[in-house]
């Protein structure tokens, strides 16, 4: 791999998104920072990146879009060949039970967190294949185990659908010089949840007794991106307090 790492980061601006922008600019990443809607907040990401030494661009994308996509990787050019990418954007679509999910509250969640995980993984791998090689990090969830019974069964379903990815993507590149894996998170502090205090309702059933954090997260994607897991391809990491 390069020795300049250039990360794409989709969903970066704020969560696990931008816990993880913020880690790998300590690692000595330029972040191609991806985000939806919020650039106010896109922006104050990329300055603690720069802030923390590292190069930042950021670009509005919607992922399930693959012009869009493709804007966002050609602006990656800016800071040279891409060599890493984090899919991350995500949506949980509709709370509550499968009967009484709206159909295109799921269908959305569908279009970004599998759709949008596949198009950004094209794009990358034929970059990658192209200048070098490179690794994927592709943002699961326990929930592609558990399920999610009375809360989003289809967006668990979008997770085991991301997982599949992993290894089927990671067998299909390893001659290419590309490695594909996956970081599964249990509940995190974000502003991810319908409820902000979810993850302190379900801290008591949790074996480590807590949500996580989404620098704990983020310490798992990068040693994914990092030369320490040169043999780590079609894994996917579980970072979620024994869950």
């Amino acid at each position: 791999m390069p020795h300049q790492y250039v990360t794409v980061v989709t969903g970066g601006s704020r969560g696990i998104g931008a816990a993880v922008c913020r880690r790998l600019a300590r690692d000595g990443h330029a972040v191609v920072l991806g985000y939806r809607s919020d650039a106010p907040a896109a922006r104050a990401v990329a300055e603690d990146v720069r802030a923390l030494g590292g190069r930042c661009v950021t670009v509005g994308v919607d992922t399930a879009d693959e012009t869009s996509v493709d804007g966002l990787f050609d602006a990656a050019a800016e800071l040279g060949p891409v060599t890493g990418l984090v899919n991350n954007a995500g949506i949980s679509g509709p709370n509550g039970r499968l009967a009484d999910a709206d159909a295109e509250g799921m269908r959305r969640a569908l279009e970004v967190n599998v759709l949008g995980y596949l198009l950004c993984a094209r794009r990358a791998v034929r970059d990658m294949a192209r200048t070098g090689g490179g690794a994927v990090v592709n943002i699961s969830s326990a929930a592609a185990t558990l399920g999610s019974p009375g809360q989003y069964v289809h967006y668990a379903a979008t997770k085991a659908a991301a997982d599949a990815l992993t290894v089927g993507l990671a067998k299909e590149v390893a001659p290419d010089g590309i490695r594909v894996n996956g970081v599964a998170p249990g509940t995190v502090w974000t502003d991810f949840h319908e409820d902000p205090e979810r993850p302190a309702k379900v801290a008591a059933t949790v074996p480590l007794g807590r949500a996580g954090q989404p620098e704990e997260i983020a310490g798992a994607v990068a040693w994914l991106l990092s030369e320490d897991a040169s043999y780590a391809t079609g894994t996917v990491v579980r970072v979620a307090g024994g869950l």
